[in-house]
């Protein structure tokens, strides 16, 4: 699969830098109010889609003010969104508006390229007081920093999204998607800010990035094939995810996701899968490889949750009837801040299938006074190679409630 990624990339290299003679539009020669640049990119969009030949729309160096932008395809040639400055959100959630619609979104576009070194700015320290979703089913809709739906054939690189009021990025059914050093910048306690959410699509990379955040790093879901993550750095936040899946009966499978050369540097997770019992949906995961990661102090450095609960919002009476299946793991290493390092809790029904397990080094340093590291195994159906500290599986310990 790495191969195919690599050809995909090289052809980017080759094909997008043909924009560099590319017609230039300007946001400074359109509509500007005090800075904000609302009308402005949206009139430049609209004349750029329509050019027969590439283009470039620029937002140079400074600060600008975006209220919202819905920025719609097809283009007619490829098109390049070159953000040299830093586009500021309001800071108050009230003022968007369309608030059915994210903050920044692109839709219906192929042969697209994000690029420029510059930051969009969610401005979000406001808006995460208002978050009381976690408790309130009817909260509200706060808006992701950077939608794509329905793009293929694109490149965002040398960007970065800070401080999003809710996610970071979604890319939603698209297909050949690359994302190269990108930079997700976010505290800890930001709340529900997942720093990319992928699902519905085929060819999604994420390279050579960096991303610190108050939620998942790059969280899954259905319907989602041949994805590379590669060169990742994680942390804070709460891990590289798959799900939460199965609440949702028309959910569709997953399948050749490659986690590799990874670090995970105060995470709350390494890698996770999380799937809710008592739930409708049937799908698999299958064919996944999580190779080369780096655990720096991480809680749970992989754990696998088919008893997924959250806020217990669920019933537990049944299992998960989502079967995870042709999983290698190998060469694992680092420090984990929790004392079972490895967590297969899978379903009784529907047993983790064929899980390869290599080379792991995982020491605990938390609690001196509770042992040495452990694992955690039910239901699981494994083979182990090479070298394990701790012992694989050596014991099946008491369940504890896994984490939220």
């Amino acid at each position: 699969m790495e191969q195919k990624h690599l050809i995909f990339l090289v052809i980017f290299g080759v094909l997008l830098p043909l924009s560099a003679h590319a017609a230039v539009f300007d946001i400074r020669k359109y509509e500007i109010q005090k800075g904000d640049i609302t009308i402005a990119l949206l009139q430049a969009w609209m004349i750029a889609i329509n050019e027969t030949t590439p283009a470039k729309i620029l937002i140079p160096k400074g600060e600008w003010t975006l209220k919202q932008a819905y920025l719609p395809g097809p283009s007619k040639a490829p098109l390049e969104l070159q953000v040299e400055g830093t586009v500021k959100a309001l800071a108050d959630p009230y003022q968007i508006p369309n608030k059915e619609r994210e903050w920044v979104t692109i839709n219906y576009i192929s042969g697209f390229t994000l690029s420029g070194g510059g930051t969009f700015d969610g401005n979000a320290k406001l808006a995460w007081t208002k978050n009381d979703c976690h408790k309130n089913k009817n909260c509200m809709k706060l808006p992701i920093n950077l939608s794509f739906n329905f793009i293929n054939n694109s490149l965002i690189k040398d960007i970065t999204t800070k401080d999003s009021k809710n996610f970071h990025v979604n890319l939603i059914s698209s297909r050949n998607v690359t994302f190269q050093r990108f930079r997700v910048s976010a505290p800890a306690d930001s709340p529900n800010t997942d720093g990319l959410h992928i699902a519905r699509g085929v060819g999604y990379t994420i390279i050579d990035s960096i991303i610190e955040t108050g939620d998942d790093c790059i969280s899954m879901g259905d319907e989602l094939s041949d994805v590379l993550i590669k060169n990742v750095r994680c942390g804070p936040g709460h891990g590289i995810s798959i799900g939460s899946l199965g609440k949702n009966i028309q959910e569709k499978d997953i399948a050749r996701i490659t986690v590799d050369n990874c670090t995970f540097l105060n995470s709350d997770n390494g890698i996770r899968i999380k799937t809710w019992p008592s739930a409708p949906a049937t799908l698999t995961i299958t064919d996944l490889k999580f190779t080369n990661l780096n655990m720096v102090n991480v809680s749970n450095p992989i754990i696998f949750d088919q008893q997924y609960c959250p806020y217990n919002l669920c019933s537990l009476d049944k299992p998960s009837l989502i079967q995870i299946s042709k999983v290698k793991i190998d060469n694992i290493k680092g420090t984990s801040f929790t004392q079972e390092v490895l967590i297969f809790s899978c379903s009784t029904t529907k047993p983790c299938q064929d899980v390869q397990i290599g080379n792991v080094d995982l020491k605990y340093i938390g609690d001196p006074t509770l042992g040495e590291a452990t694992t955690k195994c039910q239901n699981v159906k494994y083979v182990s190679t090479g070298k394990q500290n701790p012992p694989l599986c050596a014991k099946t310990s008491t369940p504890k409630p896994l984490p939220k």
